[in-house]
């Protein structure tokens, strides 16, 4: 009986690797993707942002920033969307403006508040 609930147990918790592993996830095995336009980073990064909220990450006042700007950066020789935010109703000035590094077929990198 032991036997059997620990073979059961190996196989729910492999089943849920591969459902969080699923599609859509880059993990650094070059993917091919078509790039995005500029609009397009933009409205995703949005979308991460309101990600960001709903799982309470940053405050709700970053869902009315409408403030941003987008271009693309080089950091380790390849190129990625920036998208930063600024929300005036942050009262520590080091973060108010976050970024939001998405690669250039829209996927997302990183965010944080240094652009770096």
């Amino acid at each position: 009986m032991k036997f059997t609930t620990l073979l059961f147990g190996l196989t729910l918790g492999l089943f849920s690797l591969t459902v969080i592993a699923g599609s859509g996830h880059d993990h650094g095995h070059g993917h091919s993707h078509a790039p995005v336009d500029q609009a397009t980073a933009k409205v995703m990064a949005s979308k991460i942002i309101t990600s960001f909220v709903k799982q309470k990450t940053i405050d709700e006042s970053w869902l009315s920033v409408t403030d941003s700007t987008v271009e693309k950066k080089v950091f380790n020789g390849q190129q990625e969307w920036v998208v930063s935010f600024v929300n005036e109703k942050i009262s520590d000035a080091k973060k108010r403006k976050l970024y939001v590094f998405l690669s250039l077929s829209g996927d997302y990198v990183a965010a944080n508040y240094t652009g770096k």
